[in-house]
């Protein structure tokens, strides 16, 4: 009998393979009538310190990122997902997911996409690499 999930954790970026990892998540949550959780994370580190130092500038990235996490959801609700939330977390995305969103959502699975669209990462290879090193749940990881 096939595995079924009771959460499902995707992270999305808007990269090729995020796209595709969340169809498969959506597909999965269909079928298990699982709760989707949609993830995506603000990254401080592509901001200049100017940036960083400015509210306004920040406020609208944030918001600029939660209407677009909230066009996923409605896009999941639309394929018969019933238990859909969103989240959006600041910092590194592979830790800020292993540490903190993880715990905090405690998924049956982590779907992420393959290649991050800003590039892997400088010290751990991949993002969906270090997630799958590091995660205390199982990773899939799509390509």
């Amino acid at each position: 009998m096939p595995t079924t999930f009771k959460r499902i954790l995707v992270g999305v970026d808007d990269s090729a393979d995020a796209l595709l990892a969340f169809d498969y998540a959506i597909h999965q949550a269909v079928r298990d009538e699982a709760e989707l959780v949609i993830v995506s994370v603000l990254e401080n580190e592509t901001m200049s310190v100017y940036q960083v130092l400015d509210n306004d500038y920040i406020h609208g990235e944030y918001d600029e990122l939660k209407a677009h996490i909230q066009r996923y959801q409605q896009q999941a609700r639309d394929a018969g997902v019933k238990h859909v939330r969103m989240m959006i977390a600041e910092g590194e995305p592979g830790e800020t997911i292993v540490k903190d969103v993880i715990p905090q959502v405690q998924p049956d699975i982590l779907v992420v996409g393959s290649i991050a669209k800003k590039g892997v990462s400088r010290h751990f290879g991949s993002q969906a690499a270090y997630m799958a090193k590091y995660a205390p749940v199982s990773v899939l990881v799509v390509r």
